[in-house]
């Protein structure tokens, strides 16, 4: 399928993960997909939305360190 859209295996390649993870996904409803019939299709926007929800941003090691000193 051309497009915006791609199969399970598609999407894992994309994610870099296995297949299976990505149906645990959907089974589990924690990332949006489209039933077109009776296949499964995801798009890469809401690929890169899941990526993007689970970003961690790096913290400053210093502030830490100085957040704990002031409550020891």
């Amino acid at each position: 399928m051309t497009g915006n859209y791609l199969t399970v295996t598609e999407a894992a390649a994309y994610l870099n993960t296995s297949v299976r993870f990505v149906r645990r996904l959907i089974a589990e409803r924690r990332i949006a997909f489209h039933h077109m019939g009776r296949h499964v299709r995801l798009r890469v926007t809401d690929l890169e939305a899941f990526v993007q929800a689970g970003r961690i941003e790096p913290v400053d090691v210093s502030a830490v360190r100085r957040q704990l000193r002031k409550v020891s």
